[in-house]
Protein backbone atom coordinates (compact mmCIF):
# COMPACT_ATOMS: atom_id res chain seq x y z
CA UNK A 1 0.00 0.00 0.00
CA UNK A 2 1.35 3.39 -0.64
CA UNK A 3 0.03 6.77 1.39
CA UNK A 4 1.56 10.03 0.56
CA UNK A 5 0.35 12.61 2.79
CA UNK A 6 0.71 16.40 1.94
CA UNK A 7 1.57 18.71 4.64
CA UNK A 8 3.56 22.04 5.46
CA UNK A 9 5.27 19.97 8.25
CA UNK A 10 6.70 16.89 6.75
CA UNK A 11 9.21 16.55 9.92
CA UNK A 12 6.27 16.14 12.22
CA UNK A 13 5.93 12.38 10.61
CA UNK A 14 9.33 11.16 11.92
CA UNK A 15 8.09 8.57 14.54
CA UNK A 16 6.58 6.64 11.89
CA UNK A 17 9.69 5.50 10.81
CA UNK A 18 10.48 3.94 14.08
CA UNK A 19 8.80 0.72 15.62
CA UNK A 20 6.34 -1.86 14.11
CA UNK A 21 5.25 0.85 11.07
CA UNK A 22 8.63 1.50 10.83
CA UNK A 23 10.00 -1.91 10.40
CA UNK A 24 6.63 -2.55 7.86
CA UNK A 25 8.24 0.33 5.85
CA UNK A 26 11.62 -0.56 5.71
CA UNK A 27 10.70 -4.09 4.79
CA UNK A 28 8.76 -2.60 1.74
CA UNK A 29 4.99 -3.96 3.08
CA UNK A 30 4.29 -0.18 3.20
CA UNK A 31 5.23 2.92 1.80
CA UNK A 32 4.44 5.69 3.65
CA UNK A 33 6.02 9.52 2.25
CA UNK A 34 5.32 13.06 3.61
CA UNK A 35 5.26 15.56 1.24
CA UNK A 36 6.12 19.32 1.46
CA UNK A 37 3.24 21.63 0.09
CA UNK A 38 5.56 24.63 0.36
CA UNK A 39 7.53 23.11 -2.90
CA UNK A 40 4.87 23.62 -4.92
CA UNK A 41 4.27 27.27 -3.85
CA UNK A 42 4.94 29.74 -6.67
CA UNK A 43 5.78 32.56 -4.79
CA UNK A 44 9.71 33.44 -3.86
CA UNK A 45 9.02 32.95 -0.10
CA UNK A 46 7.40 30.02 -0.62
CA UNK A 47 4.15 31.18 1.20
CA UNK A 48 1.38 28.86 1.20
CA UNK A 49 -1.40 31.31 3.09
CA UNK A 50 -3.38 34.39 3.34
CA UNK A 51 -6.15 36.20 4.49
CA UNK A 52 -10.04 35.11 4.22
CA UNK A 53 -12.29 36.98 1.93
CA UNK A 54 -14.79 38.01 4.05
CA UNK A 55 -12.54 38.91 7.31
CA UNK A 56 -11.90 36.24 9.91
CA UNK A 57 -9.65 35.70 12.54
CA UNK A 58 -6.50 33.03 10.90
CA UNK A 59 -5.31 32.59 7.41
CA UNK A 60 -6.15 30.20 5.29
CA UNK A 61 -4.28 27.52 3.00
CA UNK A 62 -4.28 28.66 -0.60
CA UNK A 63 -5.38 26.69 -3.68
CA UNK A 64 -2.66 27.15 -5.64
CA UNK A 65 0.25 25.54 -3.66
CA UNK A 66 -2.07 22.76 -2.30
CA UNK A 67 -3.63 22.55 -5.74
CA UNK A 68 -0.27 21.89 -7.81
CA UNK A 69 0.69 19.76 -4.92
CA UNK A 70 -2.12 17.03 -5.18
CA UNK A 71 -1.95 16.81 -9.00
CA UNK A 72 1.92 16.02 -8.40
CA UNK A 73 1.60 13.50 -6.21
CA UNK A 74 -1.30 12.11 -8.06
CA UNK A 75 -1.54 13.14 -11.70
CA UNK A 76 -4.47 9.89 -12.72
CA UNK A 77 -6.13 10.21 -9.61
CA UNK A 78 -5.15 6.93 -8.58
CA UNK A 79 -5.36 7.31 -4.95
CA UNK A 80 -8.24 8.18 -2.48
CA UNK A 81 -7.54 11.28 -1.78
CA UNK A 82 -8.67 12.45 2.06
CA UNK A 83 -8.67 15.91 3.79
CA UNK A 84 -8.52 15.17 7.95
CA UNK A 85 -10.98 18.06 8.56
CA UNK A 86 -13.52 18.38 12.05
CA UNK A 87 -16.34 18.54 9.41
CA UNK A 88 -15.63 14.82 8.21
CA UNK A 89 -17.08 11.94 8.82
CA UNK A 90 -15.59 10.07 12.01
CA UNK A 91 -13.02 7.80 11.59
CA UNK A 92 -13.61 4.49 12.94
CA UNK A 93 -12.64 0.68 12.55
CA UNK A 94 -15.07 -0.27 9.69
CA UNK A 95 -13.75 3.31 7.80
CA UNK A 96 -9.85 2.26 8.72
CA UNK A 97 -9.92 -1.60 7.19
CA UNK A 98 -12.03 0.41 4.59
CA UNK A 99 -9.13 2.73 3.31
CA UNK A 100 -6.73 -0.42 4.06
CA UNK A 101 -8.39 -2.53 0.81
CA UNK A 102 -6.56 0.66 -0.86
CA UNK A 103 -3.82 0.28 -3.08
CA UNK A 104 -2.79 4.26 -2.88
CA UNK A 105 -4.17 6.79 -0.29
CA UNK A 106 -3.53 10.33 -0.45
CA UNK A 107 -3.84 12.68 2.95
CA UNK A 108 -4.00 16.09 2.96
CA UNK A 109 -2.88 18.09 6.07
CA UNK A 110 -4.88 21.18 6.71
CA UNK A 111 -3.49 24.16 9.00
CA UNK A 112 -4.23 27.52 10.57
CA UNK A 113 -7.99 27.74 9.39
CA UNK A 114 -8.11 25.03 7.03
CA UNK A 115 -7.76 25.16 3.13
CA UNK A 116 -9.44 26.64 0.27
CA UNK A 117 -13.33 25.04 -0.36
CA UNK A 118 -12.34 25.28 -3.95
CA UNK A 119 -9.39 22.89 -3.48
CA UNK A 120 -11.49 20.75 -1.64
CA UNK A 121 -14.33 20.52 -3.83
CA UNK A 122 -12.06 20.25 -7.03
CA UNK A 123 -9.75 17.46 -5.85
CA UNK A 124 -10.68 15.89 -2.68
CA UNK A 125 -12.79 12.88 -2.35
CA UNK A 126 -13.69 12.19 1.66
CA UNK A 127 -13.09 14.43 4.73
CA UNK A 128 -12.02 12.31 8.06
CA UNK A 129 -12.55 13.27 11.23
CA UNK A 130 -10.85 11.34 14.58
CA UNK A 131 -13.24 13.18 16.76
CA UNK A 132 -15.06 15.87 17.89
CA UNK A 133 -12.10 18.54 18.33
CA UNK A 134 -9.76 20.76 17.02
CA UNK A 135 -6.42 20.48 16.47
CA UNK A 136 -3.77 23.18 15.84
CA UNK A 137 -3.33 21.08 12.45
CA UNK A 138 -4.22 17.64 10.41
CA UNK A 139 -0.35 16.61 10.89
CA UNK A 140 -1.37 14.79 13.95
CA UNK A 141 -5.00 13.19 12.71
CA UNK A 142 -3.39 11.84 9.70
CA UNK A 143 -0.54 10.49 11.62
CA UNK A 144 -3.65 8.34 13.38
CA UNK A 145 -5.13 7.29 9.80
CA UNK A 146 -1.50 6.21 8.68
CA UNK A 147 -1.15 4.20 11.93
CA UNK A 148 -4.74 2.28 11.83
CA UNK A 149 -4.56 1.34 8.06
CA UNK A 150 -0.88 0.17 8.23
CA UNK A 151 -1.51 -2.34 10.95
CA UNK A 152 -4.00 -4.13 8.36
CA UNK A 153 -1.66 -4.24 5.71
CA UNK A 154 -0.46 -7.51 5.05
CA UNK A 155 2.43 -8.52 6.88
CA UNK A 156 2.62 -5.63 9.26
CA UNK A 157 0.88 -7.56 11.81
CA UNK A 158 -0.15 -11.08 12.65
CA UNK A 159 -3.46 -12.00 11.80
CA UNK A 160 -4.43 -13.27 15.14
CA UNK A 161 -3.35 -9.50 16.99
CA UNK A 162 -6.20 -8.03 14.59
CA UNK A 163 -8.90 -10.47 15.44
CA UNK A 164 -8.70 -10.16 19.52
CA UNK A 165 -8.80 -6.39 20.15
CA UNK A 166 -10.97 -3.79 20.69
CA UNK A 167 -13.54 -2.91 17.86
CA UNK A 168 -12.93 -6.35 15.89
CA UNK A 169 -16.30 -7.43 17.21
CA UNK A 170 -18.27 -4.59 18.05
CA UNK A 171 -16.50 -4.96 22.21
CA UNK A 172 -14.09 -3.44 24.09
CA UNK A 173 -11.01 -6.18 24.30
CA UNK A 174 -10.64 -8.02 27.40
CA UNK A 175 -7.95 -7.52 30.27
CA UNK A 176 -4.27 -8.43 29.46
CA UNK A 177 -2.16 -9.98 31.69
CA UNK A 178 1.26 -11.68 31.71
CA UNK A 179 4.01 -12.57 34.29
CA UNK A 180 4.39 -12.78 37.18
CA UNK A 181 1.63 -14.45 38.17
CA UNK A 182 1.45 -12.35 41.88
CA UNK A 183 2.21 -8.93 41.63
CA UNK A 184 2.22 -6.79 44.66
CA UNK A 185 -0.37 -9.37 45.88
CA UNK A 186 -2.80 -9.39 43.17
CA UNK A 187 -3.06 -12.87 41.46
CA UNK A 188 -3.84 -13.04 37.36
CA UNK A 189 -7.46 -14.57 37.39
CA UNK A 190 -7.14 -18.33 38.27
CA UNK A 191 -9.12 -19.16 34.54
CA UNK A 192 -6.04 -18.02 32.60
CA UNK A 193 -4.07 -20.58 34.22
CA UNK A 194 -6.21 -23.29 34.18
CA UNK A 195 -5.26 -24.16 30.77
CA UNK A 196 -9.11 -24.86 29.83
CA UNK A 197 -9.33 -22.85 26.62
CA UNK A 198 -13.04 -22.85 26.41
CA UNK A 199 -13.38 -21.30 29.26
CA UNK A 200 -10.72 -18.82 29.08
CA UNK A 201 -12.65 -17.63 25.91
CA UNK A 202 -15.81 -17.79 28.43
CA UNK A 203 -14.26 -15.33 30.76
CA UNK A 204 -12.85 -13.03 28.17
CA UNK A 205 -16.40 -12.54 26.35
CA UNK A 206 -17.63 -11.34 29.40
CA UNK A 207 -15.03 -9.17 30.40
CA UNK A 208 -15.68 -7.63 26.88
CA UNK A 209 -19.09 -7.16 27.28
CA UNK A 210 -18.69 -5.52 30.91
CA UNK A 211 -16.14 -3.36 29.91
CA UNK A 212 -18.24 -2.15 26.77
CA UNK A 213 -21.76 -1.59 28.68
CA UNK A 214 -19.25 -0.02 31.68
CA UNK A 215 -17.19 2.17 29.56
CA UNK A 216 -18.68 2.38 26.01
CA UNK A 217 -22.31 1.28 26.19
CA UNK A 218 -23.47 3.11 22.70
CA UNK A 219 -21.36 -0.09 21.36
CA UNK A 220 -23.82 -2.44 22.77
CA UNK A 221 -26.74 -0.68 21.46
CA UNK A 222 -24.96 0.08 17.90
CA UNK A 223 -25.30 -4.25 17.82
Amino acid sequence: MKITVLTLFPEMFAPLQQSIIGRAVESGKLSITAVNIRDYAENKHKKCDDYPFGGGAGMVMMPQPVGDCIEAVDPDHRALRVYVSPKGSRLDQAKVQSLASLDELVILCGHYEGVDQRVIDMYIDEEISIGDYVLTGGELPAMVICDSVARYVDGVISGGSLVDESFSDGLLEYPQYTRPAVYKGVSVPEVLLSGNHAEIDRWRREESQKLTLARRPDLIKRD
